[in-house]
């Protein structure tokens, strides 16, 4: 587990950067190949082994792809928090843990573990209770039966 970790770790810094560089550039963002050169001098600079970087790319690239949706139930489970007023390491964790929840093949608990201990690592200390909220929100959300 120790290096799904790492991988973690991996797409949350490349994912972080993404946001932020919509942030600068006003929603324009690489994206495509320019993604995946970022990605893949990420990798190297860090030394990320080939079967991690898999993983990793699986995490960014499935955020990415589902992001609008992702925002969207952020919105909706952050009670009185908008998306673009959270900090760029919670709305970058919450995003990834969303998606590993839901579309990722993760189980619920794990995908909320890892965001929390990513969160102590690189967040405040106000970041694993406000995420552990909105996930156990999102996984109640999900696991309950349709009506």
């Amino acid at each position: 587990m120790i290096s799904r970790r790492r991988a973690r770790e991996t797409a949350f810094q490349i994912l972080y950067r993404f946001d932020l560089s919509r942030q600068e550039t006003g929603g324009e963002a690489p994206l495509g190949e320019a993604l995946r050169r970022e990605m893949e001098h990420h990798f190297d600079h860090f030394g990320t082994p080939e079967d991690l970087r898999d993983f990793s790319r699986a995490l960014v690239e499935g955020t990415l792809s589902r992001l609008p949706e992702l925002d969207s139930l952020l919105e909706k489970h952050a009670r009185n928090w908008r998306v673009g007023r959270m900090a760029f390491v919670d709305r970058t964790l919450l995003r990834m843990a969303i998606f590993e929840m839901l579309y990722g093949g993760t189980p619920v608990s794990v995908a909320i573990d890892e965001a929390l201990e990513l969160g102590k690592q690189f967040g405040t200390s106000e970041t694993a209770p406000f995420l552990n909220g909105i996930l156990d929100s999102v996984a109640k959300e999900a696991q309950a039966p349709a009506s």
